[in-house]
């Protein structure tokens, strides 16, 4: 079987942060009733996402870090119980409650399982509807907005557990994914390529960048045009060069010009552009396989629409 897979379950739902915050639980629900009221869903083969084992986890992160996280979220839920706060805060935009743990399992399972079906020929590519986000999950620190790295992890085990030799990510989040950067620099299995607005948070991606990493800090305004073209200068010849059996895409789409966490000036329509380049790719080298997972995008139908946009390229639609 071929098409595009869609991976996602009602528990990411359940991780929130407090009312009012960005990454919020209608970022799933703004994306699932876009796909359906234009049909796309119609068209994608639906999976629910299973638990990550943690022993999967832990080919990206620190046991440690693994550990702590539940032991956070069931310190939540007791404390809760016995009328204390719903949130335990980690660090000034992320914080914890009694369903992050579960969440996390979630969504970084949903981008094994996908990896397991592509794979296996059960399907070309897919996209992870899925959060909490993982790109700013360092091997032993969970930091903005992201507990476990969902793309990195997906990237380690598709090496580890399936003896892929090269695999690639693509991130083209608004923010720079310095959790991605800690756990792969070096890996000469993994090329990650990256454009993200500089200066901004974390305020990482232009020191000294390891050989196996392209990262493209572009200043707040540019559009779409500029994008294009730095893609076709800086990542295309090194993912040719590269030859990866995989792509994972940490899709961010808070570059969108409609996104107030960052000030560029993508649209839908560039979305569509990068996901048909990096398709190119995967055709030519990766038998078309790719797994792409939601990162950032907080205006709500901003956010709706791109996604529909990067799966109508990966689905031929």
């Amino acid at each position: 079987m071929q098409g595009t897979g869609y991976f996602t379950h009602a528990l990411c739902r359940k991780h929130e942060m407090g009312c009012g915050h960005p990454e919020c639980p209608e970022r799933l629900d703004a994306i699932a009733d876009r796909l359906l009221l234009t049909g796309v869903a119609d068209a994608l083969l639906q999976r629910q996402a299973p638990e990550a084992p943690v022993a999967d986890l832990e080919l990206a992160h620190d046991r440690m870090l693994v550990a702590s996280i539940r032991g956070l979220s069931e310190q939540v839920a007791e404390e809760q119980m016995a009328g204390g706060p719903a949130h335990l805060q980690i660090d000034p935009d992320t914080s914890l409650n009694q369903y992050t743990w579960a969440a996390a399992l979630r969504a970084a399972g949903a981008t094994l399982a996908a990896t397991d079906a592509v794979m296996a020929g059960e399907m070309e590519n897919a996209f992870c509807a899925v959060r909490p986000p993982g790109h700013h999950a360092c091997r032993s620190q969970a930091m903005g907005f992201c507990f476990f790295n969902n793309v990195a992890v997906a990237a380690k085990y598709a090496l580890e557990r399936h003896g892929l030799q090269r695999v690639a990510i693509v991130d083209f989040d608004v923010h720079h994914g310095n959790g991605t950067e800690d756990i792969v620099s070096g890996d000469e299995r993994i090329l990650m390529v990256s454009f993200f607005q500089h200066p901004l948070y974390p305020y990482t991606g232009t020191e000294n960048p390891a050989g196996n990493l392209v990262n493209v800090p572009v200043p707040a305004y540019t559009r779409g045009p500029a994008v294009r073209e730095l893609i076709e200068t800086h990542w295309i010849p090194r993912l040719e060069a590269f030859g990866p059996q995989m792509i994972f895409i940490s899709a961010g789409f808070d570059a969108h010009r409609e996104d107030e966490l960052g000030q560029m000036g993508l649209l839908e329509s560039d979305y569509a552009w990068i996901t048909s380049r990096i398709k190119d790719v995967a055709r030519r080298h990766a038998q078309g396989r790719i797994v792409s997972a939601l990162e950032g995008g907080y205006h709500l139908d901003a956010l709706a629409r791109s996604v529909e946009a990067h799966i109508r390229v990966l689905a031929d639609l």
